[in-house]
This record gives structure tokens, C-alpha cells and sequence, in this order.
């Protein structure tokens, strides 16, 4: 597609919402992901320094 101005690109033929829509759905599914990996691997992470205390 050949898009004369910024309006033409984000209005993207009237399908706009659909599109802006669907990437930020996915920019925030891949946040909270990478959000959730980290918080488990911080637990696991403690879970292993405790058992290394209690022997």
C-alpha cells in the first residue's frame, strides 16, 4: 500500500482499529509474559538460596 499522508497510514484503509488494536493486544501480552517469566525465576531463585541455608 502507498500511504500519502499519516492519517491515510494509521486510519490503514478503515481498518485502523482492528490493526492498532491487535498490536497493542500483543505488546501487551508479550510484556506481562516477560513480566511473569522474571517473577518466577526471582522465586526460583530464592527457593534455591533457602535450601542452600538449611543444610
Amino acid at each position: 500500500m502507498n500511504w500519502n499522508s499519516l492519517q491515510e497510514f494509521v486510519s490503514m484503509g478503515g481498518h485502523g482499529a482492528f490493526v492498532w488494536g491487535a498490536c497493542l493486544v500483543s505488546f501487551a501480552a508479550l510484556a506481562c509474559e516477560t513480566w511473569l517469566v522474571h517473577r518466577r525465576m526471582r522465586r526460583a531463585a530464592l527457593a534455591i538460596d533457602r535450601r542452600g541455608e538449611d543444610q
